[in-house]
């Protein structure tokens, strides 16, 4: 056995137990493409909640919480009694998509939380993640309508796979990538802070509605009519931006009228994040196809769609997936989802999220480098600019991603964990258990507010 063998075997347990000995041997086991070490430089021992901590025992307030995955926070002690009920109960914990007692309690339960107690939507159980089910919704549209095209949003985040990636917004990712799929049409999403088409407020909603109802009925619009729209009622990746009522309530007036399949991926904002179980329940809509994943699972991996029934055109077979059967996660996801129901988490989320977002425009009125706050429930973006630089015409100033770097180096040095997105990386984004308690969110505050003054911003009121 050669040294470098030797050394790559070795139990973890017998490393010297620092970050940088075990992130050294992360960059020589795996690709470039890993991202969050990066970021984020530690080494996970254990966490609870919203605690991490690392092996050099140093210890983090989680804002990350999974991207959203862990609703309840770390290791809850429901979610792991439930692991244990599956591993001593003898079931199978992988079925393809044969049927359990579980599953049958899974499926129940989860269907009494759509739109009208589910009573119109079925189930399908896709691959484990969320990009899978977004490329069986994609294909279901296109089955059910008999069209191709697609039209999704700038701005949207839905996934890495091929098709998943063709809807997505984010162009990085896209480079020297070939043959995307084709007749995807991306349309302006409306933007809190910064109208795309540069007017704002109530009118540029207007205007954005006018200008999706106008593409899908001129004949002379150069884009035929699609099998399906695709969106985030909640952009997540995009940079925390709201749909606005108004907006989606049009948009499903019109894809209703043109026999248009509406796919609202929920991934990211469903199941209590926003402050209601659904993020498209702000407005009143039901969609004709629900993309879950991530807390649905209760931290483990599970992706499903809910399918209004009319649509659900599958053959037997037709749409298949390995890891359909995941019964850990169904249990973790069953648990879960009747702690969150049953104990109104979204409405404490919903309470939460207000006084944070206050607090946090308080904050931007000492420190002019927080260009917006924005999101609902514990789904919330900070837009860091530079304040130094000229306004554009709607009196905005240029995003600041190189700042947010800073900052979120200096979160993490600060024991804090949240992640970045929007264009360049400019919002921080908060994605905590939803269970997080006001003084852990006091904790947050005060945490990210050091992280400021140690990014080198000085609040305005300072002598």
């Amino acid at each position: 056995m050669t040294d470098k063998v030797r050394i790559n075997t070795l139990n973890a347990n017998s490393l010297p137990q620092s970050n940088e000995t075990f992130l050294a041997r992360q960059a020589e086991f795996e690709s470039n493409v890993r991202s969050y070490p990066r970021k984020l430089p530690l080494a996970i021992a254990k966490a609870q909640g919203a605690w991490i901590t690392d092996v050099e025992n140093n210890q983090y307030l989680d804002c990350l919480a999974g991207a959203g995955t862990l609703a309840l926070g770390h290791n809850h002690p429901d979610v792991l009694q439930s692991i244990q009920n599956v591993i001593t109960s003898g079931l199978p914990l992988h079925t393809l998509d044969l049927t359990t007692p579980l599953k049958d309690e899974f499926s129940a339960y989860l269907l009494s939380l759509l739109p009208g107690l589910g009573k119109e939507y079925c189930l399908q159980f896709t691959g484990p993640s969320g990009a899978d089910a977004v490329e069986a919704a994609l294909k279901l549209a296109k089955k059910v309508t008999g069209r191709a095209g697609i039209i999704s949003f700038s701005g949207a985040y839905h996934g890495m796979t091929h098709g998943a990636l063709a809807v997505t917004g984010n162009l990085s990712p896209k480079e020297a990538v070939d043959g995307m799929m084709p007749e995807v049409q991306f349309m302006p999403y409306p933007g809190e802070y910064r109208c795309p088409l540069g007017i704002g407020g109530e009118a540029g909603v207007k205007a954005l509605s006018h200008y999706f109802e106008n593409l899908i009925n001129d004949v002379e619009s150069g884009v035929r009519k699609p099998a399906a729209v695709i969106l985030e009622a909640i952009q997540g990746e995009g940079g925390v931006n709201p749909a606005p009522a108004e907006w989606l309530r049009r948009i499903r007036k019109v894809t209703a009228e043109h026999g248009i399949l509406l796919i609202v991926d929920e991934v990211q904002a469903g199941f209590a994040r926003s402050g209601t179980l659904f993020a498209f329940e702000h407005a009143g809509i039901e969609p004709d196809i629900i993309v879950m994943s991530k807390a649905v699972g209760g931290g483990l991996p599970l992706a499903v769609l809910g399918i209004k029934k009319q649509f659900d055109a599958w053959a037997p077979g037709h749409h298949t997936g390995t890891f359909r059967g995941n019964q850990l996660a169904m249990a973790t996801g069953l648990t879960t989802l009747k702690i969150l129901h049953e104990q109104n988490v979204a409405a404490k989320v919903a309470a939460q999220g207000e006084w944070l977002k206050a607090r946090l425009t308080a904050l931007q009125q000492r420190y002019p480098a927080i260009g917006h706050v924005r999101g609902r429930g514990l789904m919330i973006g900070i837009e860091m600019v530079d304040p130094h630089k000229a306004q554009d015409a709607m009196g905005c100033y240029p995003a600041d991603g190189e700042l947010a770097a800073q900052v979120q180096k200096q979160c993490f040095g600060a024991g804090l964990i949240l992640e970045r997105g929007g264009r360049n990386g400019c919002v921080l984004r908060l994605l905590p258990s939803l269970l997080i308690t006001d003084g852990e969110l006091e904790i947050f505050l005060d945490k990210f507010e050091s992280a400021l003054l140690a990014a080198g911003l000085t609040p305005v009121n300072a002598e």
